[in-house]
Parts: C-alpha cells; structure tokens; sequence
C-alpha cells in the first residue's frame, strides 16, 4: 500500500490553570501506536521565543514525524484529540498543522527561526498556512498555529532530550512527592549527560513543576542511557501514568542567536547586543542592576534581576566592553524599553584608577591642597608637590561569560556545563524504550 510521511505540529493546548502540550502529545503518540503508524523520529519539544507576554509556561510546541498508510484517518483522529483534550475552557487557543511530505519547505524553516526570536502575529501565521497550502485547524484566537508551524519548520543545530514523566489523571492539581535526596544523587551520578536537576545552593528540586498540569518531572540531558538511568534513580511514592522521549532545544539558547536591531528595539525581540558600559550599575528598588550601553551610536537601557543571582555585574564601570543577551521589554509610563538581561559576556575591561592628594615623603602625611590647580601642600612641614597620586585599582569583575544562577534558568538557557558544545549524535531508532505507558 502506498504510504505518506506526515508532518504534525501543535501548540497551545495548556493554560495556566491545567493541561500541558506535551502531555497532549503522549495521549497522540498512544493513539498512533494504536494505528501502527512507523514513527521517524522522536517527538520534538520546540521551545520558542520566551519573550512573548501571553505564552503559557515555556512556549513550547511539539511536533511529530511518521509515516502511515491512512493519512486522512490520522489526521481526523489527531484533530479530534487536539479539541478534546485543549483547555480551551480557561483560555487556550490551539493550533494544528499538517504537512504531507518528507522534505520541509525553506519557507516553514525561515518561518521557525523568526519564531524563535520575534513576535509574530497570528493572522500572518493564518495567512502563512493558507499561502503555503498547509492543512491546518485551531480554537479559539489561533494563536497556537505560530507553535503548529514552526514546529513542523525547525531544524537542529543542536540538541538535549528531556524525559517526561506523567501523573495519573486522578492525581492531577495534587501536590508531588519526590524524594529530594534521590535527586540530588542522580544528579551527581549522571553528570555532565544531564542538566538543571537540582540546585544545590538553594536545595531546591528542579526536574519537578509545581503547576496543576499532568507532568510529574522532566529530566533533561545529552542521551538516552543517562535519562534513562537517572530515571532509575528518582524515588517517588506516586504510581505515574507513563513517560516519554522528546527531542528539544531547550539547554541551547537558540531565542539568542539573533542581532538585535538596537535602532528599532521591537518590544518581546530576543537576541544579542554589543557595546560599551556608558553608565555603571546601580541598585534600584526591589533589589535589580540597571545599568547603559551605547552600540552602534545608540545608548540601551539594561536590567539584571535580583534572582538571577548575578551581582557580580555590579562592578561593571564605564568602558568596558560587553555582550549581552536578553529579550527587549516594553516601554512603561515609568520606564524606556529595557533589555533584561539573560547573560552577559565581559570581553574587554576598561582599566580604573583613583586619584588622590601626594604624601609627603618626610613626614607620610598626606598633602592639602593649595587650590586649584597650585598644588599640595604638607601642613606639618612645608613641603610641597605638583601632581596628584594615581592609583591603579584592582577589577572585582573578571572577562567571562555570566548567566543566571540555576533556579533562575530559562528551558531554553544554556548551562555552564554545555557552553562550547553542540549535540548532533542521536539517532531515533524505535526499538528504544522512548515511550511507554505502566500497566494498571
């Protein structure tokens, strides 16, 4: 029989009140084994500009790629899933595509990356599908069809996987138990293969939500045997529901790889800026950095939140040459556009000096002075002098990169241990136990 390769991509199927995207793909990915479709890789969690004011969570949208010999079957019982199973009750607005062939168009991966960076208003998604003839379905405003699309549109520079586990439904809204001892150990015992599982400076559980939605942890890292086995290592008191593999590109910092135009500064832009420190940093209410950048001719107002734990960058100074990356917010009655602060990469320090009145070399006390521009003046014994002392005093800041502490990470921050590297080795063979749901 002949057989089609399709495309699905979805997206905001969560509210902030319920569901999860990616558990509404473990309930497709259930219905298609069902169907015997042949699955062509893992499903993909795409984690998408975090600068938008109205996602939910970590903008993420997923999207899957098999092969099947009833493409239209399929795509009525995927259609009827997404309704079913959306929290469109609380305010999502789901967006579905399909794409019936094997090889993307360049015009969804352009789409993909713009939506990595930019705002991209969901009439022109509705536009984009309609131009491109891609079959498409959403509720709601159609927001999730951005998602949809460039789900279907991303290409891989670089990768981390994420194993997510899921609650049974009767245990949905209630709070996890997870012993936070076993946490900590799988992270000791899989590391550098596995990311963010536990900050150990605030002893804090990060692999587990503590939203009402169905995902009971997530462990994120560089290759199936090590979340597989640090999955073993997790103790919990709960009986999950089931779990599954997603291929993503969170841990890469993919929203940064954009230029920011620093002489638009569109609102919820993310991406990078180079320049010089023309105002240091300074403490303002509620404990954040403020400081200013000029580039190319245009000076950037700049903000560091307290929880990032970056205070370090207060001892930036006027010069010194940085690149920073962060997502622009928009302008308040109050405030200019700002660039929050993501990282910041010092590349080249400006020298500081202080100045002070000459000592007097007989009696070591320190000169007045005379008046402007008359010199110094020892007061005990007469002496005098010409020129101030310069002192060349040491930087408290040092030429490297700076990111956030790790309860402040984004799903898409890079951590310090990937910095360098790019993942491109996993290769999708179905005979891994990427999915699977627990008998009752």
């Amino acid at each position: 029989m002949k057989t089609t390769v399709l495309n699905i991509g979805f997206d905001d199927t969560d509210s902030p009140k319920g569901m999860c995207t990616t558990y509404l793909a473990y309930k497709m990915v259930d219905l298609l084994h069902k169907e015997r479709v042949e699955f062509l890789d893992f499903p993909c969690l795409i984690r998408f500009n975090p600068n938008i004011p109205w996602k939910t969570r970590g903008n993420g949208a997923v999207g899957l790629k098999i092969r099947t010999t009833q493409p239209k079957k399929i795509k009525k019982k995927i259609t009827n899933l997404v309704e079913r199973l959306s929290d469109t009750k609380n305010g999502a607005n789901p967006g579905l595509i399909f794409l019936e062939d094997e090889y993307i168009p360049e015009s969804l991966k352009a789409f993909s990356k713009f939506a990595l960076w930019k705002l991209i208003n969901r009439n022109k998604a509705k536009k984009f599908a309609s131009q491109n003839n891609l079959e498409s379905f959403y509720l709601g405003n159609g927001q999730g069809l951005v998602g949809a699309i460039g789900a279907i549109g991303y290409e891989f520079d670089d990768h981390t996987l994420e194993l997510l586990s899921y609650r049974k439904k009767s245990h949905f809204g209630k709070k996890r138990k997870i012993s936070k001892q076993s946490v900590k150990m799988m992270q000791e015992k899989t590391f550098p293969y596995t990311f963010n599982s536990y900050d150990k400076k605030k002893k804090q559980v990060m692999i587990s939500p503590r939203g009402p939605d169905p995902v009971f942890y997530g462990i994120r890292g560089e290759n199936t045997n090590s979340l597989f086995l640090a999955s073993k290592i997790i103790e919990t008191e709960e009986k999950l529901d089931g779990y599954m593999l997603f291929k993503s590109n969170q841990g890469t910092s993919d929203h940064l790889r954009n230029e920011i135009d620093v002489k638009e500064m569109k609102p919820y832009t993310s991406g990078t800026i180079t320049g010089v420190v023309t105002k240091g940093p300074v403490i303002n209410f509620g404990g954040h950095l403020a400081f200013s950048i000029i580039s190319k001719g245009v000076e950037v107002n700049c903000a560091v939140y307290k929880p990032t734990g970056m205070t370090t960058l207060l001892h930036l100074i006027k010069g010194d040459k940085i690149r920073i990356g962060g997502g622009i917010r928009k302008a308040s009655a109050n405030h200019s556009r700002t660039v929050n602060v993501e990282f910041l990469h010092v590349l080249k320090l400006t020298k500081n000096f202080k100045t002070t009145n000459p000592l007097c070399s007989k009696c070591s006390k320190k000169m007045k002075s005379k008046g402007k521009n008359q010199g110094f003046k020892c007061i005990k014994c007469g002496k005098k002098s010409s020129k101030k002392l310069i002192h060349k005093i040491p930087r408290k800041i040092k030429k490297q990169l700076y990111i956030p502490e790790i309860s402040a990470h984004r799903h898409l921050t890079r951590p310090l241990q990937r910095i360098g590297m790019k993942n491109k080795e996993t290769r999708f063979e179905d005979s891994i136990p990427w999915f699977k749901v627990f008998e009752n």
